[in-house]
């Protein structure tokens, strides 16, 4: 296994942990994580700052799996599924979790999970018919929105939450609406197979 690969099943195994880590009801075991008050109005829960470090280590994974296969010629069809499966572990789940917490509306992992059933079914059309889209600057945009909103939640929207501007929630908002606007890109450069009798 080369090493882009074990970056993408180290960021798997990761999302797991995180995963774990918020959805377990440790107080069920005995085990109570301290929370913290900050200048006397911000509560924060230890539990989700250690799942907020742990989601920017596999946020900077991410980048670099892609990039070192890219540069050295080790892109393999493992590290193309597997890397899209840890996409969808690390983010879709984390966002149902949020939502449950009452951290972002239900709304927005309905909004994305939605999102990308349409737009895996669009690539597996398209790849079909032998079109490969690359993955464009929204789409991009959009998963730098949604990661670096993500883990502004975990840590409490920090230190913005002094200044009472809640910048973790607007990219989140921003990455939704980005990851619709990305849906419908992607399906204008993939509708001729839809069309195609080939």
């Amino acid at each position: 296994m080369n090493l882009p690969n074990k970056l993408t099943i180290g960021r798997i195994i990761t999302a797991i942990i995180i995963l774990l880590l918020l959805i377990i009801p440790w107080y069920n075991l005995g085990i109570n994580f301290p929370t913290f008050m900050i200048q006397g109005k911000i509560v924060v829960d230890l539990k989700y700052i250690i799942a907020g470090v742990l989601f920017i280590l596999a946020s900077i994974t991410d980048c670099l799996d892609g990039y070192i296969a890219r540069s050295r010629n080790l892109v393999t069809d493992f590290g193309k599924v597997m890397d899209a499966i840890a996409d969808k572990v690390l983010v879709n789940g984390l966002l149902i979790v949020l939502a449950y917490d009452g951290f972002i509306s239900v709304a927005i992992p309905v909004i994305i999970i939605t999102r990308d059933i349409f737009v895996d079914a669009f690539k597996m059309a398209s790849g079909k018919k032998g079109k490969v889209v690359a993955a464009s600057y929204m789409g991009k945009a959009k998963t730098i929105c949604m990661m670096v909103g993500m883990a502004l939640i975990m840590f409490y929207n920090l230190p913005f939450e002094f200044i009472g501007i809640n910048v973790a929630y607007v990219l989140i908002i921003v990455g939704t609406i980005l990851s619709v606007a990305s849906a419908c890109e992607y399906y204008y450069h993939t509708k001729d197979t839809f069309s195609s009798n080939k």
